[in-house]
């Protein structure tokens, strides 16, 4: 059962350095407080390496570069390498830019990723070195549905064998593969789509999950999406006449805020193959 992951989050509260981009910022940082983990936010050059340090895991996102965020998500990877710290890769819209597709490539060509989280497109151009995305939204001619899914499953633990990461791949139906086991995970619903950062989100509880959980990452990181699309789940179930996305993204917040270990474990829908 999953729910043991979520409270140990609660029981640890991972302090998580976050790279993140400034359209999603405030949401991590207070989906990471929901959680039970604790955020600080820092992409200035001088001041990553001192605040990775202090830190037990940095979730880097790539959703809006600039070369000075690009500068310091690079000094800050390798201070956590160097420190043994777990690092999550977003790769943000990668494929929709050559700035993007660069960073990311050349991110992941220097820096050990303990976990790396996207859409479909996303992971595939990370695969290939190349791609198309329809901006940050996955292209619909990659989209996991139960036609592929045994193949998606099957290019899911090669990446990670590939690369010695776990891969999170995630959309209507979310994977989390390691070189042997891939959790298949349908909690979630479309309107978490028509909330800007539910992803940003996920990678920073992610994050914190596999900081908590050093001996089960893989389970763990399983558990965080599990979480954040129950969320979703019981968000949209509490919305009421009149209240739109911007209440959504509210509701799936508090959601997070105050679920517990029976909840999780009842709500958790998937299977492992």
């Amino acid at each position: 059962m999953l729910g043991q992951y979520l409270e140990n989050v609660r029981k640890n509260s991972p302090l998580v350095h976050n790279i993140t981009n400034y359209v999603t910022v405030n949401d991590v940082a207070n989906i990471l407080l929901a959680c039970g983990a604790s955020p600080i936010m820092s992409d200035e050059p001088e001041d990553v390496e001192d605040i990775t340090s202090i830190c037990g895991g940095l979730n880097i996102n790539i959703g809006t570069l600039n070369q000075r965020s690009i500068k310091g998500m690079y000094r800050a990877g390798r201070k956590a390498n160097e420190l043994g710290r777990v690092v999550l890769l977003d790769p943000v819209g990668v494929g929709a830019s050559t700035l993007r597709t660069n960073t990311a490539i050349g991110l992941m060509n220097e820096i050990k990723f303990t976990a790396i989280r996207g859409n479909i497109s996303e992971i595939k151009t990370l695969a290939n070195g190349e791609g198309i995305t329809s901006g940050v939204d996955v292209n619909l001619l990659d989209a996991v549905t139960e036609d592929i899914l045994d193949e998606t499953v099957s290019f899911a633990k090669r990446l990670a064998e590939d690369i010695a990461s776990i891969i999170i791949v995630t959309g209507a139906i979310d994977l989390v593969a390691d070189k042997d086991k891939c959790f298949v995970i349908r909690n979630g619903c479309f309107d978490m789509s028509k909330v800007t950062g539910t992803g940003c989100q996920l990678s920073g509880m992610i994050t914190a999950f596999i900081v908590a959980n050093p001996d089960s990452q893989l389970d763990a990181a399983a558990a965080a999406v599990c979480a954040m699309g129950l969320a979703g789940e019981i968000g949209l179930s509490r919305m009421q006449e009149g209240e739109g996305n911007s209440t959504y993204r509210n509701r799936i917040i508090d959601a997070i805020y105050n679920m517990d270990r029976k909840t999780l474990d009842m709500g958790a829908k998937y299977e492992t193959r």
